[in-house]
């Protein structure tokens, strides 16, 4: 690679890496990583907002399971980019952003530069798992050996680099690459005393997190095996769909915790057993986690928790390995039971408003089967993460629970139609939120993209008024205007349609603007809420 700059060497080292898609806006301080983006292969897709490239680089690394990759300028291209970053820490997303950053001797000096940060790096190193500077010519390689190690070990989350304008038009020189210890296998004596506490438990319950989502055969085999009710949190929705063992809802609701406070060994897999899956409604109160077996990738998620005993390793492959150390002997069957108890509890426990938004889901599902359903902080939304089986693993995620972005689904329903450009994408999102990143729209217009975006407006922040009127606070500032969704729509030259918030109104609606290529809108009106008066 001789005679190249490092802004070309470092595009071409990503495409060696795997890297085929990247996200971003070009600038004065980027140019010099666009000089060799032509000749790469690699795909660049253009959001309008740098905030919409980090959440495009979330919803790819999702679904494809590879590091979603986000180009942004130097100082606003970074800071707009630092939430993508924290809702990515949050949910153990692996991305990584590249930023310019002025001339090195220009850095920390405030002398007014364009875009001029006090402290940059430190500034990413609030968010970031990793966050470095191509300080030299010859840093270069070093540093994506570093970041691609914290990227595939350990938990996964966002890496940062930055380069400064003059070693970004520098001449590139080669340095050796850097080496690292292999992850340790798994502890076999772990595996076989955790084989041991299943084997003699009665009743076992799972809890499967998103470090869980692409293990579903395994898994299903392990809970048969078992007997155990699989209760599963936001993330790792759509396992093991229809299943009589699983239980597709929120541990923070009564009837999950009866479920798992009646267990005498609770198997926790890829689940950092947070507050936003566990105690959604902020009362304090976790379930008692009986015989606790934590597996998960991260050591130091694993002291978080008082827990029997505690496996440090990739769940995909604890899975299979505790179920080839079972005994497979008969267990009581009582599974199924436990189930589907627990199931018809929680129906009833979420209420009739709920249980109508979660029809209105499953009459999505029934009109568009295996389709990715990727969603912001809205009705449907907080419905499904309270009870909703999907029909796909990994294939429902929003940021409605961790950090809670707001503006997450349009642009997160881009960079997942990329990863998987076969599948139909639905994006789930309220008038109030879809305000944040509406323009974005525009980049699935670019891209041609099979992504349906349903605006569930019911003119206003409603779960936020309901919330204030809750604890009796005056209800202000929850109703911003929403736009003219159909007008918005044949602006941006996508078809358009309309539907009653009823569950065959909207089924109807998909199956008729699904047909079409490309992007397409549904607008469903819901009603608005009126605060009781005094």
């Amino acid at each position: 690679m001789n005679g190249i700059t490092i802004g070309e060497a470092l595009v071409a080292k990503l495409r060696q890496r795997g890297v085929t898609c990247v996200f971003g806006i070009p600038g004065v301080h980027t140019v010099e990583l666009y000089r060799g983006l032509a000749a790469s292969g690699i795909r660049h897709v253009t959001p309008r907002h740098e905030q919409g490239a980090g959440f495009m680089a979330d919803g790819y690394a999702r679904v494809s399971g590879k590091p979603g990759v986000a180009f942004v300028i130097t100082g606003p291209g970074l800071t707009n980019t630092l939430t993508p970053m924290a809702q990515a820490r949050a949910d153990s997303v692996p991305m990584l952003v590249v930023s310019g950053v002025n001339k090195t001797a220009s850095l920390g000096k405030g002398l007014g530069h364009l875009h001029e940060l006090p402290d940059q790096l430190g500034l990413a190193k609030t968010v970031a798992l990793v966050s470095e500077q191509v300080a030299d010519t010859k840093a270069l390689d070093p540093i994506l050996d570093r970041v691609f190690h914290s990227l595939t070990n350990g938990r996964p989350g966002p890496v940062h680099i930055e380069v400064p304008l003059d070693i970004a038009a520098a001449e590139y020189q080669e340095t050796p690459f850097e080496t690292f210890d292999p992850e340790p296998p798994v502890d076999p004596v772990l595996i076989t005393q955790a084989a041991k506490q299943l084997a003699e438990a009665k009743k076992t319950v799972v809890l499967a997190g998103g470090g869980a989502k692409r293990v579903e055969a395994g898994l299903q085999e392990l809970a048969e095996a078992l007997d155990a009710p699989v209760v599963q949190t936001v993330n790792a929705r759509g396992l093991m769909h229809g299943h009589s063992l699983t239980v597709p809802a929120s541990p923070s609701l009564n009837a999950v915790r009866a479920l798992i406070e009646s267990a005498d060994c609770v198997l926790a897999l890829g689940t950092e057993l947070g507050p936003t899956d566990y105690d959604m409604y902020a009362t304090g109160q976790f379930a008692e986690l009986s015989g606790l077996i934590q597996v998960d990738r991260c050591s130091d998620q694993l002291t978080r928790h008082e827990a029997a005993l505690t496996i440090q390793g990739d769940v995909d492959l604890v899975v299979p390995a505790l179920f080839e150390a079972l005994p497979h002997k008969p267990k009581q069957s009582d599974g199924a039971d436990r189930a589907s108890k627990t199931r018809d509890a929680a129906w009833e426990e979420i209420g009739p408003e709920y249980r109508h938004q979660v029809e209105i889901l499953n009459a999505i599902r029934s009109a568009a089967p295996n389709t990715l359903i990727v969603g912001d902080s809205t009705q449907p939304i907080y419905a499904g993460n309270l009870f909703y089986d999907h029909d796909r693993a990994g294939g429902w995620f929003n940021a409605a629970t961790g950090y809670g972005a707001l503006g997450y689904g349009i642009p997160a329903a881009i960079g997942a139609s990329i990863a998987d450009p076969a599948a139909r994408v639905i994006c789930i999102i309220g008038d109030g939120g879809a305000q944040f990143s509406l323009p974005e729209i525009m980049a699935a217009v670019d891209e041609n993209l099979p992504v349906t975006f349903v605006i569930w407006n019911n003119h206003g922040y409603r779960e936020i008024a309901a919330s204030m009127q809750d604890v009796g606070v005056s209800v202000i500032g929850c109703d911003p205007s929403p736009p003219d969704f159909a007008a918005t729509a044949k602006s941006f030259g996508i078809p358009f349609t309309t539907a009653q918030a009823e569950p065959q109104a909207v089924a109807h609606a998909l199956r008729k603007i699904a047909a079409l290529d490309g992007p397409s809108m549904i607008e469903v009106t819901a009603s608005k809420f009126e605060p009781q008066k005094d």
